[in-house]
């Protein structure tokens, strides 16, 4: 599924105060009686890419069959929709249930925007994997529910490993580093592309090692780029990008890596899996030398540690139509339209049980694994404008990369990092 993770990217320091609006119920808000919810409309925004037409379809049969009421899905656009939602949340007729970015939902919980689904989480929940539900939940509070996130994956030219007389793929990080040092040697390929600045999977080795990109320091945020455990993280990323060509002060989609990869001369890259589908549109030849494996980490029984880009699902605190909301969740987060939307996207489930969803995806099968134990980036309202650009992790790492030692570059953008975590939201 090509579908860039946007949601991501968090709330970029634009959010607007956006308590609930309330208002009087009316027959709006009426509670289900002996004709269900008959009359009533639901307003879902969904984000374009994230559910199949089918799958919105059947949804909205079974729903009106449930309850008598119906559900209008209003398909967003990335450009643009937090601004959007922020407005929207703010007037008195905000759209009922709503897609949220998994990093983004924070922000709109501390505005007030959110309204909680506690007793959803008790009442279908209780399975949810930990490492999802975690951007779902709030000060201690469940402010929306976990849909699916995605994970980076290792994207590997079967030819070229095959070549370089590599029979098995690799199973810990030490031996992925061993088998693209081979395929330097022994064939003219480059190893592996990994340009400077992909932070992503760098967020994803920090996970790895059990740090933190940010520390609490009194009654605000402060970078932990300095911390040891980020340090480590970064010596496994030079290590690993000393053995590529890509710039060091570029990121995966300048230029695009799967585009690079589809000239036949790369061994491997890390990312997402559409990375994989569109090196294939760029030379469908390459398709039956392309493979996918999980990130190898420091030990075998371990993936390495990956960032979860995804989305939730929320209710907004100003809709009339809470406990119709509250039905159609309980509905779309089903056994039933979780695994279908896994096995129609091949996105990562809220539910572990629900992984067999993915078999014969290579990209998302090769995904799962590493989900349980992967994270996002700072769950904080104040992560917003960390990212904006230029984004002080990507300065930090071609620092690095171009000779200082980490605690140098993180010296460097520390007074930048630390001033973007202070910005008011």
């Amino acid at each position: 599924m090509k579908r860039k993770l946007i949601a991501a990217i968090g709330i970029a320091g634009m959010m607007v105060s956006i308590a609930a609006c309330g208002g009087d119920d009316g027959d709006d808000g009426k509670k289900a009686g002996a004709d269900g919810y008959a009359g009533q409309t639901l307003t879902v925004w969904v984000m374009d890419g994230s559910s199949p037409d089918q799958w919105q379809a059947d949804l909205a049969k079974e729903f009106e069959a449930k309850t008598k009421a119906k559900v209008k899905f209003e398909v967003q656009k990335w450009n643009g929709i937090q601004q959007k939602l922020t407005t929207a949340l703010s007037e008195e007729n905000p759209p009922d249930v709503f897609e949220i970015g998994n990093t983004q939902t924070p922000a709109y919980a501390k505005t007030g925007g959110l309204a909680d689904l506690s007793d959803l989480k008790s009442s279908i929940g209780t399975d949810w994997s930990e490492s999802l539900n975690k951007s779902a939940v709030f000060e201690g509070k469940q402010y929306a529910a976990p849909w699916f996130v995605v994970n980076r994956v290792v994207v590997y030219n079967k030819k070229i490993w095959a070549d370089a007389g590599i029979k098995d793929t690799p199973k810990t990080r030490d031996e992925f580093y061993n088998d693209l040092k081979t395929i330097g040697e022994k064939t003219d390929a480059e190893p592996i592309y990994l340009p400077g600045q992909n932070w992503y999977h760098f967020v994803g080795l920090v996970v790895g090692e059990g740090g933190e990109l940010v520390k609490k320091d009194g009654d605000k945020y402060v970078s932990n780029l300095d911390d040891p455990k980020v340090a480590a993280a970064t010596e496994t990323y030079k290590k690993f990008q000393a053995l590529s060509k890509a710039p060091k002060d570029k990121d995966e989609a300048t230029p695009q890596q799967g585009e690079v990869f589809a000239k036949g001369k790369t061994g491997a890259f890390i990312g997402m899996g559409w990375e994989g589908a569109s090196a294939i549109a760029a030379n469908p030849a390459i398709e039956k030398d392309l493979g996918y494996f999980t990130i190898p980490g420091a030990t075998a029984d371990k993936p390495e540690g990956v960032f979860l880009g995804g989305s939730n699902l929320a209710v907004a605190a100003g809709s009339k139509k809470q406990e119709l909301a509250k039905e159609f969740l309980k509905l779309a987060l089903s056994d039933k339209y979780e695994g279908g939307l896994a096995k129609a996207n091949g996105v990562i489930p809220n539910k572990e049980s629900l992984q067999s969803n993915l078999q014969g995806n290579a990209a998302a099968e090769a995904a799962a694994p590493a989900s349980a134990g992967g994270d996002t980036t700072p769950l904080i309202p104040e992560w917003a404008a960390v990212e904006n650009d230029p984004n002080p992790i990507k300065t930090y790492l071609t620092a690095v990369l171009k000779g200082k030692s980490p605690a140098d570059a993180a010296k460097q953008v520390e007074g930048e990092f630390n001033k973007r975590l202070a910005q008011q939201q």
